[in-house]
């Protein structure tokens, strides 16, 4: 693909931002950081791209029209990347009102001023043109045999309202393809970890916890399985997928590596007495005393897995990290950025915010 214009909703989130440096550093695409700035939505992440003459932040609400068309006219992108999205499984039990407004109603807001655009452009620019919607395993639902995986084809049966509202979204896209044409295509990705990401999530969630000297919770007997993807290697098979997927496909995209949530916490432990045996609390021998099991949440699923056979074959994308380099890499990370998190955990990161008081 030529320099393309890359409009990239949600890029202020922990993929999205992924997504963003990993196009600003690594290709010469011009983007366009569309973004609400909920509260998981975070700008330091972006602080390495922020003065690049090819990066450009307009804060917007994907429901919002008029500031789609907006940015759409102004802009004139010849590809959209769709992360913005309510993605806290506990959030939406506790309120799932705002995922169905923000997934769905969110998702047809922007499907509908893509159409719009995508309609006026002329027969090269619209040939060319393509909208990647960037989803989740969980509208799977759980796997419960132990060789068992994802597919493309896997029929959809969500669990959480998250899941159903994403499940939902997925639809959505699905039918403009068939509908109207509008050139799209489909990710569902396993669990991802690593840098910048928000710390209501497990995996840093316990390693803040852990620096902190707070329990360790673990739901049930934490012996739920996930498959794990690191980051940026999610944010390299995304950009194949925009520049070289076949229009109308899906692609699912994990890390080959699946851990039960307890051995995740484990892990991190371990790596902690290693990186930072000096930030132990007092009163502790090793961190893993701080592992707490607390009541299960309603509906956990029990088991994802991926099969990435797909974008392997077709698109020739593997990930670079282990389990056990992407963790050490993810640790490493925090303990080296605390500012960032620090900034997280004060509320300090939302005081610079556009239109804020």
């Amino acid at each position: 693909m030529k320099q393309a214009v890359i409009l990239v909703t949600g890029g202020a989130g922990f993929i999205g931002s992924a997504v963003i440096r990993h196009l600003v550093g690594e290709t010469d695409h011009v983007v366009i950081n569309l973004d609400k700035l909920t509260y998981a939505g975070n700008l330091d992440s972006l602080a390495e791209v922020a003065g690049n003459s090819r990066y450009f932040f307009e804060q917007a609400d994907i429901t919002d029209r008029f500031a789609l068309e907006r940015v759409f006219a102004q802009h004139r992108p010849t590809a959209v990347m769709h992360l913005a999205a309510e993605s806290h499984v506990d959030r939406s039990i506790d309120g799932p009102g705002e995922f169905i407004q923000t997934n769905m109603v969110g998702t047809y807001t922007l499907l509908e001023a893509t159409r719009s655009y995508w309609s006026g452009l002329d027969d090269g620019a619209r040939s060319a043109f393509r909208f990647h919607h960037i989803s989740t395993d969980e509208v799977y639902g759980d796997l419960h045999g132990t060789d068992d995986l994802f597919t493309e084809t896997t029929p959809y049966a969500p669990s959480s309202p998250y899941s159903a509202s994403k499940a939902g979204s997925d639809h959505l896209v699905r039918a403009w393809q068939r509908t109207y044409g509008l050139p799209t295509l489909v990710t569902n990705c396993s669990n991802n970890y690593g840098p910048c990401h928000f710390p209501e999530k497990l995996i840093p969630h316990v390693i803040l916890n852990a620096l902190q000297g707070k329990p360790l919770p673990v739901y049930g007997d934490g012996q739920q399985v996930r498959d794990w993807l690191y980051v940026e290697d999610h944010a390299r098979a995304l950009v194949e997928v925009v520049t070289r997927g076949a229009i109308g496909e899906t692609y699912n995209i994990g890390g080959h590596n699946e851990q039960r949530n307890l051995t995740v916490v484990q892990t991190i432990c371990d790596l902690l007495e290693e990186l930072a045996p000096e930030r132990k609390a007092s009163g502790i021998s090793s961190y893993r005393e701080l592992i707490t099991f607390v009541k299960d949440r309603p509906g956990h699923d029990a088991r994802y897995a991926i099969d990435a056979g797909k974008i392997e074959r077709e698109l020739g994308w593997t990930p670079r990290e282990t389990f056990g380099s992407g963790m050490r890499k993810t640790v490493q990370w925090y303990l080296d950025n605390e500012n960032w998190w620090q900034r997280v955990l004060s509320g300090a990161y939302k005081l610079e915010r556009i239109g804020d008081a």
